[in-house]
């Protein structure tokens, strides 16, 4: 079960970083935003190659930001597969996917607490990022769906709401 839901997240995060770069041109031929080589110089340094500053090659930018998206749908992909669905869960997903871009940009030196950036740049930030999630979290979703419900959503029906006396469902066996 966790391959193949890790397997299908992968196929998400692909969809959700196919929306996001979509938004991202919408929004950069609307607003005049030129592209952020941040992606790139991360990737630079996490890799120890020589750094050319406003010169990155527009490949290492994709290869990032796609490699990214597509890795971390692996996880939403997963959590799809133990009943993890809908919007609470793209927007769960939605902090992981911040938290790894800052952690990596923060790490490496090339970027900076967000909540020092200019509020215009973080909305944006936000935004794109919100696309993504939600993207793959839909798509993560409804190829979960097909194998039906799962573990977490089966313990939910038990008795609905939250109570402090149900326990796990028996465990099925093989």
């Amino acid at each position: 079960m966790w391959w193949r839901s890790a397997a299908q997240g992968a196929v998400a995060g692909a969809v959700g970083v196919a929306a996001m770069t979509a938004a991202e041109k919408a929004e950069q031929r609307l607003t005049g935003r030129p592209d952020s080589h941040v992606p790139a110089r991360t990737l630079e340094r996490l890799f120890g190659r020589a750094e050319y500053p406003h010169r990155q090659p527009r490949w290492l930018n994709l290869a990032m930001h796609a490699g990214q998206g597509v890795l971390l749908g692996t996880l939403r992909g997963v959590m799809a597969g133990a009943g993890l669905r809908g919007p609470w869960a793209s927007a769960m997903f939605l902090a992981v996917r911040l938290t790894n871009d800052q952690t990596l940009e923060n790490a490496t030196g090339v970027g900076a607490p967000p909540w020092t950036w200019p509020r215009a740049e973080l909305l944006v930030d936000l935004a794109h990022k919100g696309v993504y999630a939600f993207a793959t979290g839909a798509v993560a979703d409804a190829l979960a769906a097909r194998s039906g419900p799962g573990p977490g959503q089966v313990h939910a029906r038990l008795r609905p709401g939250r109570v402090p006396d149900v326990g796990p469902p028996e465990r099925r066996r093989r």
